[in-house]
């Protein structure tokens, strides 16, 4: 039986199980550990993907993973990293008295170089130019007509991915040998490539590599730029972020060299305002799972080898929170705010596949907002002309331009 919240459909060539009902779909998280991923997905990522794998090559490969995105790697190492890429942005010359940039735009560059430097390590500049031009092919459209027939937007990822991981895998070849240059997480891969019985060889480390380049550059960006346009919509949100950050500043002294993880932590309205974002922000399905045989999760039949996408509409739900249209950075204030999941929240999914680099997209989110309310002598705004649709990914059809304005007060 299926009623409203749960119903069955056909979605990107697929038979699909569509639910809006919270209780199903923490069922479900908790129940099947098979990630669920659309045709055009398993195109572009590759049918052996080990994201798409069975339960235990899918956690040693998260394991992997949060070696590198997790929060212990975000505060020895990434967070400086993060501070300096992405503060290029913002620098201003001082005769000039404004200048503008699109965020997301700016966001996907900074994590595809954050990636290029920490994971791969040093290359040559012909091989980053490759790599550069390859990952535009990815940008748009990943979720779409899912046959790989030339002229479609697949049979362009499919030619795309195929150069990429040819360009990767040459170059971890190289490095491999030579053992020089190398990114953080390439040295943890190549360190479990030595083990007896390594799950990991070149393959597997090359289709990681492209993975966490794919997901980082299409997800984090997105979420960014929606913070910003609801900050720049709420003056009351820029105006308590900009105090915030002004404090941040002043505790700093004369030690203005970057973040410590400690004062990304105490910031604590930042907080608000992301967890607020993530909420409000939310309308794609956080749960994806395929069951491998008939799964029965409060009291519907979930075929195998059916899509399960599982929608968070609770972030949305009255009786959970109050207004939940209006955007309130305030309704966090006293509550866990670095927690990812909870009963009402799951904006990173839930159980088995809750998303590794969730502490990573907040760290970004931050720092970026850090910058943007940093100054104390200039101002903000946004392009009136962003506008951001609620598709399966976050749309930006005008773009996110952002102007940074120094005030005239301080021109006198």
């Amino acid at each position: 039986r299926y009623n409203s919240k749960v119903f069955r459909t056909s979605l990107f060539g697929a038979k699909v199980i569509i639910s809006t009902d919270h209780e199903v779909n923490m069922e479900m998280a908790k129940s099947s550990t098979q990630l669920g991923a659309t045709e055009t997905l398993r195109r572009l990522f590759g049918e052996n993907s080990d994201f798409l794998q069975r339960k235990e090559i899918h956690k040693y490969v998260r394991n992997l993973t949060s070696r590198f995105v997790g929060p212990e790697n975000l505060k020895t190492n990434l967070i400086q990293d993060i501070y300096v890429l992405s503060r290029n942005y913002f620098e201003m010359d001082d005769k000039a008295i404004s200048s503008s940039f699109d965020i997301k735009e700016a966001a996907t560059k900074m994590v595809v170089d954050l990636i290029v430097k920490k994971v791969i390590g040093e290359m040559e500049s012909e091989a980053v130019r490759e790599l550069g031009l390859c990952w535009t092919a990815f940008r748009t459209n990943w979720f779409s007509f899912s046959y790989s027939v030339p002229g479609t937007t697949v049979y362009r990822f499919v030619k795309a991915r195929s150069k990429v991981t040819k360009l990767l895998k040459g170059v971890i070849q190289k490095k491999n040998a030579s053992k020089e240059g190398l990114g953080d997480f390439l040295d943890i891969l190549f360190d479990e490539m030595k083990k007896d019985g390594a799950s990991l060889d070149i393959d597997r480390a090359v289709n990681l590599i492209f993975t966490v380049f794919i997901l980082s550059q299409e997800t984090t960006p997105g979420i960014l730029a929606a913070t910003v346009k609801l900050v720049a919509d709420h003056p009351d949100v820029m105006e308590e972020l900009k105090r915030e950050h002004d404090a941040v500043i002043e505790n700093q002294g004369d030690n203005q060299a970057g973040l410590t993880w400690e004062e990304y932590k105490s910031m604590t309205f930042t907080h608000m305002v992301i967890k607020e974002t993530l909420r409000f922000t939310s309308a794609q399905p956080t749960v994806h799972r395929i069951p491998t045989e008939d799964a029965q999760v409060g009291g519907y039949t979930v075929p195998a080898g059916w899509l399960f996408f599982g929608i968070p509409l609770v972030h949305f739900d009255e009786e959970k929170y109050e207004d939940p249209l209006k955007f309130n950075p305030w309704r966090w204030k006293g509550k866990d705010l670095h927690g990812t999941l909870s009963k009402d929240y799951i904006p990173f999914g839930a159980g088995a596949t809750l998303c590794v680099g969730s502490e990573f997209a907040k760290c970004i989110i931050a720092v970026f907002l850090h910058h943007l309310s940093r100054f104390r002598y200039h101002r903000w705004s946004l392009d009136p002309k962003t506008r951001v649709l609620r598709r399966y990914m976050l749309m930006f059809p005008a773009g996110c331009r952002v102007e940074i304005a120094k005030e005239l007060s301080d021109q006198s």
